[in-house]
């Protein structure tokens, strides 16, 4: 059962808003999206600083709307949400010990979506290192390590991440040695999430309750986007090109964007004055690349569009 219920209003209108954009970008394909929309009725329980207890939070029903919501799909960098509220339950448990370096590469991975400072964060997950390739045994040691994340997801019990795999870092180039070997010939152990994982994940953040309260804020913090930014902007300000670029001045963002040459993801939440808050997860794949910087502005532009009032 979804974290969120079905609702026959946002079915209707995620489906016209679809049918939409297939019409508008004709070489999207319709196995090459999946979206997942939640809205926060009144009250809204998130973006409240925490203000009651995980037990509580989850007792407040939200409706949603999914569109191949359980697909796995390649994330891109959108696992590195999953790696940010990992890395806070490592510190919160004193599994790793704080440090300005690692404050420094946190806030990189989120902020400027930085692969490099994701490698070290991983790394300090998981116990492991790239390098060379390794002798069988020492290996499968290493492997079992760099696991550790895909352990700590399956123990919260959520049935949204039975299909997801995070394990791998992310790259520029692409991964040589041990980290080529453990992906596999043919690339079957790549990151996978689904927009319904990803949701949830992002939910639990918006709503106060991932690792705690305090450290909920912190990755909140991170996650704020500016709108203001030039219309020529690079990929790296994760709004123009994305669902924030169909946002009108007055919004609120917090989101992490995730794009290749052959996907452009978003996962955000938004506040608009007099609007409900909602929360909204896009994965597009395929496309000429000029159409996939559009894709995403559009159906947020939609949104917008057909968003309840308050």
């Amino acid at each position: 059962m979804a974290f969120f219920r079905s609702d026959e209003q946002l079915q209707h209108l995620g489906t016209e808003i679809l049918e939409k954009t297939w019409a508008e970008f004709p070489d999207l394909q319709k196995h090459q999206l999946a979206l997942t929309w939640i809205v926060y009725d009144s009250p809204v329980i998130v973006n409240t600083g925490g203000a009651i207890s995980p037990e509580e939070f989850w007792k407040y029903p939200v409706r949603g709307f999914s569109y191949r919501g359980d697909e796995p799909i390649y994330p891109a960098s959108i696992v590195k949400l999953f790696y940010l509220v990992a890395i806070h339950e490592w510190l919160e448990g004193n599994m790793i010990p704080p440090s300005a370096e690692l404050e420094r590469a946190i806030r990189d991975m989120i902020v400027e979506s930085s692969n490099d400072a994701t490698s070290l964060i991983l790394d300090m997950l998981t116990g492991t290192t790239s390098g060379p390739e390794l002798p069988p045994g020492p290996f499968e040691t290493w492997k079992s390590q760099r696991n550790i994340v895909n352990r700590y997801y399956k123990s919260l019990g959520w049935e949204e991440l039975e299909a997801i795999n995070v394990n791998q870092k992310t790259w520029g180039d692409g991964p040589y040695g041990r980290e080529r070997a453990f992906l596999g010939d043919l690339l079957e152990n790549r990151n996978i999430l689904t927009t319904n994982a990803t949701a949830r994940l992002l939910h639990t953040i918006v709503g106060g309750i991932a690792v705690s309260m305090t450290r909920s804020q912190e990755m909140m913090s991170l996650l704020k986007r500016d709108l203001n930014v030039p219309g020529d902007s690079p990929d790296e300000t994760q709004v123009m090109g994305f669902l924030g670029e169909g946002l009108p001045s007055n919004a609120r963002l917090w989101s992490k964007a995730g794009w290749t040459s052959q996907v452009r993801h978003d996962a955000a939440y938004i506040e608009i004055p007099d609007h409900s808050p909602y929360l909204i997860v896009v994965f597009i794949e395929g496309t000429s690349p000029s159409q996939r910087k559009n894709i995403l502005p559009f159906i947020s532009k939609s949104l917008v569009s057909v968003i309840n009032m308050k």
